[in-house]
């Protein structure tokens, strides 16, 4: 049996616990469609400080996610 990583037993437990509700067909395809809308498929390479680039992976770290979804998150809003 395949061992759980972190986040998965997160979800899982969040699971047992009832933390999580079914949605309708109709919600459930917008989600769908927002998360592929959303999907990365684009390289860009720049440099940055050091010390902001160790201020963005804490910043990232307080909220529980990488810093490169964390960027990506924060582009997105920007461009949006």
């Amino acid at each position: 049996m395949k061992k759980l990583t972190k986040n998965e037993k997160k979800i899982e437990s969040s699971l047992i616990k009832g933390e999580f509700a079914d949605v309708g067909k109709t919600e459930f395809e917008a989600i769908a469609k927002s998360l592929t809308a959303r999907k990365r498929d684009a390289v860009l390479n720049i440099r940055v400080n050091r010390e902001d680039l160790e201020n963005i992976k804490r910043r990232a770290k307080e909220y529980g996610i990488r810093y490169q979804t964390f960027i990506s998150e924060w582009f997105h809003r920007i461009a949006s």
